[in-house]
């Protein structure tokens, strides 16, 4: 339900008024996602399920952490921003401030061969290695680079084609079979690239989709046991994510939320551990629920989570990812809904990787009824509905190579840092630096210091810890980036006010 709305792609700016401590919360970002730099090094390989936890290749539990990247499922058959940004630089900003996985939605119209992504900006250097690529070989770009970056990637067959939703997983033109086809075609391409793992089968089913009924034509957990087995009769080693329907014995819910019947009917593949139930949970600004007006609110909201889809996790009978919640944050119970489910996916620095796995929705300013971590320009972020995230952001996961710069020699630690700004507007800015590790040895931690030219003062910072004097500034390593093998790279940003001050020189000093 709603879906119309949140995909109207009308550039809307958040106009994001009541912070709630979220500027401070952010600046506190590096410090909610780790106990120390090994568990940074989680994430290798292939994953797969063991009770409500996800594990990597290793058997260490890792947190999917993550952000949505909406368009490949739109007319521009491509993803939405590319219009104004090169897209590596937003896959480092992603991994700047934090999120470790990326969920790409998709139709199936980019496996036409009359299909041509669109609103590309190739001036200046943006985009160059896209030209003359169809929407499949752009994927590819995307995954590489995310997987180079310490990014995981999760795709997401989000609607048959770009005209819209369907409450079912096929469509008189887009049947079942191609459907399955089409999944079985991306297992296969990204076979062997741990990057991508895992496909999420279908986006939001809804009414008269059904949990258990029996029905194949309707059943959603039928269905996902087909496409599910398919997939894997391809790639064994993909996790499934599988999301809830509407409805279950007369109780319904958000689109794709109800997972209610999973206690009496799971779904079952042919190869074990590969499950992972999803549901979506969304506020006011996508739509009224009753819960919204229950007296009680928002102390209602655990129960009501616990009931649709919470005591999969509780229970240990799978893990469970949030795979869309987003909001506006105008309202005040928005700000207050989206509190209490941060609290709800637990602490990553209470409880680790033994949470509840997310991807908010959406990176995306254009989402029409929940904006996105990208203000209007594409450039600036949004740190308040940011910050909101910060203590159930996670490790990232170790990176495919493919960066850094060389030098160093015998085993020497060294590496340097180059700074950006990323938006200014006068009254304020907000910069990155990335961190390579120029030397042949890992290094386990990393300070980098500059000065800056005017009055500047820096307002917040992620992803690592400041001090500053004047105008020297030192910045030193979070817990969960300090350690960066050798050709690797960690990112860290911040804010500062007054903007206008230039690009000043910077320095590293690795250990």
């Amino acid at each position: 339900m709603f879906r119309s709305l949140r995909r109207m792609l009308c550039g809307l700016a958040a106009a994001l008024l009541i912070p709630l401590g979220a500027g401070a919360q952010t600046a506190r970002a590096a410090d909610a996602v780790a106990s120390d730099a090994v568990a940074a090094e989680a994430g290798a390989g292939y994953w797969h399920t063991s009770g409500r936890q996800i594990l990597d290749a290793a058997g260490q539990p890792v947190r999917v952490a993550g952000i949505n990247w909406f368009g490949f499922e739109t007319g521009n058959y491509v993803v939405h921003g590319l219009w104004s940004r090169d897209y590596k630089s937003m896959i480092d900003q992603m991994r700047s401030l934090g999120y470790n996985t990326i969920r790409v939605p998709y139709s199936d119209d980019i496996f036409k061969s009359t299909t041509v992504p669109n609103s590309i900006d190739f001036s200046s250097g943006k985009n160059t290695d896209l030209q003359g690529l169809n929407s499949l070989q752009i994927l590819d770009r995307i995954v590489s680079y995310a997987g180079q970056d310490g990014l995981k990637v999760i795709l997401d067959r989000h609607r048959p084609d770009a005209g819209g939703q369907s409450a079912l997983w096929y469509t008189a033109a887009v049947p079942e079979s191609t459907w399955i086809t089409n999944l079985k075609a991306l297992a296969a391409r990204y076979k062997g690239q741990d990057t991508v793992v895992g496909i999420d089968l279908h986006n939001e089913p809804h009414d008269p989709a059904c949990w258990g009924c029996g029905d194949t034509a309707t059943d959603w957990r039928l269905a996902a046991q087909r496409a599910g087995n398919a997939v894997l009769s391809v790639n064994p080693a993909l996790l499934i994510f599988v999301e809830g329907v509407q409805s279950f014995n007369g109780v319904s819910g958000w689109w794709g939320g109800n997972l209610m019947g999973v206690g009496q009917y799971p779904v079952q593949l042919d190869v074990a551990n590969r499950v992972v139930y999803s549901a979506h949970d969304y506020a006011t600004s996508v739509a009224q629920q009753s819960w919204f007006s229950d007296p009680t609110f928002p102390a209602n909201m655990p129960g009501i989570w616990d009931k649709y889809w919470g005591y999969i996790f509780k229970q240990n009978i799978a893990p469970v990812w949030v795979g869309e919640f987003g909001t506006t944050l105008q309202s005040t119970v928005d700000q207050k809904w989206l509190a209490a489910l941060v609290s709800y996916l637990r602490p990553t620095s209470t409880y680790g990787a033994d949470s509840f796995h997310w991807t908010f929705w959406s990176w995306n300013p254009n989402s029409g009824d929940t904006g996105g971590i990208l203000k209007d320009d594409w450039q600036t972020v949004d740190t308040v509905k940011d910050g909101y995230l910060a203590s159930v952001k996670a490790p990232g996961f170790p990176g495919t190579g493919g960066g850094g710069g060389g030098g160093g020699g015998g085993g020497t630690a060294s590496c340097a840092a180059a700074y950006t700004v990323s938006s200014d507007w006068g009254g304020g800015f907000n910069a990155e630096v990335k961190v390579t590790n120029t030397g042949t040895t890992a290094i386990g931690s990393w300070k980098v210091t500059w000065t800056f030219g005017g009055a500047q003062q820096i307002t917040s910072m992620w992803n690592a810890s400041y001090t500053q004097s004047g105008a020297g500034v030192t910045a030193v390593n979070a817990s969960h980036n300090g350690a960066v093998p050798a050709g690797g790279s960690a990112s860290f940003g911040f804010g500062g006010a007054p903007g206008g001050g230039g690009v000043p020189s910077v320095s590293c000093t690795a250990a």
